[in-house]
């Protein structure tokens, strides 16, 4: 007879309104009012919102909207500017408390997303693990306690579904998800009420009829591989039913690129100007992948002509270096496969490291 599964349940830990509430931790008198996080905090420049306060998004402010736009719609917010320092400071003692616990009498493990995310499972060998729920309410607790900072959990028995039940759990909640009460919870929703269903996604589906979770789940999945892809297809069809079979993993996630954007202020129109500030963005760009401790491949560059049409151009290195001169040549070389004909809005430039030693954990 078959043991009982090592991580039967997963946890997803959201930490709600993460920059903003940071930023109210910093500055108590701002408790309350609607604020605003993204670019240099100023609304008249280029930019856009990284995170919103729930006062803000009450009036319509949501992450990735133009600062301008977020300044109209909520013109009594309080803007600031984006302060990576202090949020990495922030996000690794929240992840250094989740990893202080224990579940089941063993250490749990935890697979850091982002700043403000992570998935927790019990640790192999675990004993008797209780109500996940109120294991759910501890870490929630701990976290506050440490740092000041709330946070939703998502209860699932699977990293998907207890990914997208965090979302019902918003703010300071926890909500369980489950195969019980999948397609009672998800059956009628749109497909973009999926974990990795975007809006580009969703209207391929719509396409072949399918505009819920419902019938993604209903569907054939051959024909989902025929139209879709012999991989993704299939992957669609899963999500439509909450499978998922991967675990909960501590290894630290290994970047294959490192990359930066600059959004300039006044459109470039001078094309040596343009070419200088590739230069200057390389060299940050060379300084992360120092960092990493492992050379460039492969260059890219991502352009953003007025008004708003996005291009991007690429090659593979003759041989792998971490030169920033060599970097900065090749991609200012990349401006000769586009038209020298609208201004510049948007620069950046990403450089692909050689593979660690031993691969990536995912190929």
């Amino acid at each position: 007879m078959n043991g009982p599964p090592e991580q039967p349940w997963v946890l997803h830990v959201d930490l709600d309104q993460f920059l903003a509430a940071v930023e109210v931790l910093r500055r108590p008198e701002l408790a309350g009012r609607p604020v605003i996080v993204g670019g240099r905090g100023d609304p008249t420049e280029r930019g856009v919102v990284s995170t919103a306060s729930y006062e803000a998004r009450a009036f319509g402010v949501g992450s990735g909207m133009p600062l301008r736009i977020a300044a109209r719609k909520c013109p009594d917010a309080v803007f600031l500017p984006v302060d990576k320092d202090v949020y990495n400071e922030a996000s690794e003692q929240v992840m250094a408390t989740l990893r202080s616990l224990t579940w089941g009498g063993v250490p749990v493990v935890v697979e850091v997303l982002g700043w403000d995310e992570t998935f927790l499972a019990p640790g192999p060998g675990h004993g008797e693990l209780g109500d996940p729920r109120e294991w759910a309410e501890l870490c929630r607790a701990a976290v506050l306690d440490a740092t000041g900072l709330h946070c939703s959990v998502g209860i699932g028995d699977n990293k998907l579904r207890a990914k997208i039940a965090t979302d019902f759990g918003k703010p300071r909640g926890v909500w369980q998800l489950t195969a019980d009460n999948w397609q009672q919870v998800m059956g009628d929703r749109p497909t973009t009420a999926l974990w990795g269903v975007g809006a580009k996604t969703a209207k391929r589906l719509a396409a072949l009829g399918i505009d819920t979770v419902d019938q993604l789940a209903a569907s054939d999945a051959r024909v989902l591989a025929a139209e879709i892809g012999p991989t993704m297809g299939p992957w669609f069809h899963r999500l439509g039913r909450g499978v998922d079979t991967s675990p909960v993993d501590a290894t630290p996630w290994v970047p294959r690129a490192h990359g930066r954007e600059e959004t300039f202020q006044q459109d470039l129109d001078d094309w040596d100007e343009v070419a200088e500030a590739v230069r200057r963005i390389t060299r940050r760009a060379v300084e992360d992948i120092d960092a990493e401790g492992r050379p460039a491949a492969r260059v890219g560059l991502k352009i953003r002509l007025k008004p708003f049409r996005t291009l991007s151009r690429s090659l593979t290195l003759p041989e792998p270096t971490n030169d920033p001169d060599l970097l900065a040549d090749a991609a200012v070389s990349l401006l000769d496969r586009v038209e020298h004909d609208r201004p510049v809005r948007l620069l950046g430039v990403r450089l692909e490291m050689v593979p660690p030693d031993g691969g990536y954990l995912d190929d």
